[in-house]
């Protein structure tokens, strides 16, 4: 039913397990092919491609659905509709931020401070040239194919890049001046398709199992038994995404609970938990949660 175009490089391994932990795993017949497949029967093409074409090609119609980052679809200026975010990227749960960066010993602090014909390397020119504008500076905009960081200063005054920590660039020898965008992946689609009544609900669907896998990761299901007499002193211990479930054992007296919490604090959860009176504590893993 929809033509589906994932981002093949620095993305491609994230997505790819997110598509798996939502029980939509791309199979291909090796790890360099662009055609791949999915066994649904919403899906009926898949290919892997660069997210910096996916906005273009998606508002084309050469797609009805792509994931790429909102930094490519406001460099593209691609007629696409976003379905919803997607929070990973290739490697935290964080966005991604396009920065302006300069040598770490510049005297430029803003943006404003940089001279009239300032050399500024980056893979985002368009962007670059708006945010730039948007503060009166004038600049010799030079596209750059990779290792942008390495360019200054002798290839390059500034550069306009992603990071996730700012590590990168940090180690580089460049301070970041500004942010320009803050950018997660998203799931898009062509507007035309997209009024569509049946590849929407297909859509709405595909969209549905990707953000309850991730709502998923990092948590678990506590569920344990206790006595109705402790049974305050255990909830108040309990993180919950809302509230814990409490139901009363047959016979009364004693309750069973059940909670979603983060796995981060399960090893302190656990014995907390024994020690103020649960019992028949388990813990299970979780593949999706969908609100």
């Amino acid at each position: 039913m929809l033509r589906l175009v994932l981002p093949k490089g620095s993305l491609e391994r994230a997505t790819l397990e997110l598509f798996a932990d939502a029980d939509l795993t791309v199979h291909r017949s090796s790890d360099v092919d662009y055609s791949a497949w999915i066994d649904d029967p919403r899906i009926a093409e898949v290919r892997i491609l660069r997210p910096q074409e996916i906005p273009s090609y998606v508002a084309e119609g050469l797609f009805d659905l792509g994931i790429t980052g909102r930094d490519w679809i406001e460099e593209t200026r691609a007629t696409v509709e976003s379905l919803g975010q997607l929070e990973y990227s290739k490697a935290t749960n964080r966005p991604v931020r396009v920065v302006l960066a300069v040598a770490a010993d510049s005297p430029v602090r803003a943006p404003g401070d940089l001279k009239p014909g300032v050399r500024v390397a980056t893979e985002y020119p368009e962007l670059t040239r708006r945010f730039l504008d948007s503060h009166g500076v004038e600049a010799e905009i030079r596209y750059s194919y990779g290792a942008t960081e390495a360019k200054v200063p002798d290839i390059a005054d500034a550069v306009v890049e992603i990071t996730e920590t700012g590590r990168a660039l940090r180690a580089a020898g460049l301070r970041i001046v500004a942010e320009i965008l803050q950018s997660r992946t998203e799931l898009i689609a062509n507007p035309t398709t997209a009024r569509e009544v049946d590849k929407r609900h297909a859509m709405g669907q595909i969209l549905t199992l990707l953000q309850g896998a991730l709502e998923a990761r990092g948590k678990v299901l506590v569920k344990l038994n206790v006595a109705a007499e402790d049974l305050d002193r255990i909830l108040g211990l309990l993180p919950s995404l809302k509230a814990p479930t409490v139901s009363e054992l047959s016979g009364g007296g004693a309750f069973a609970v059940e909670s979603v919490v983060p796995k981060s604090e399960i090893n302190v959860l656990i014995p907390a938990l024994k020690d103020h009176g649960a019992s028949d504590i388990i813990e299970l893993p979780l593949a999706k949660i969908v609100h």
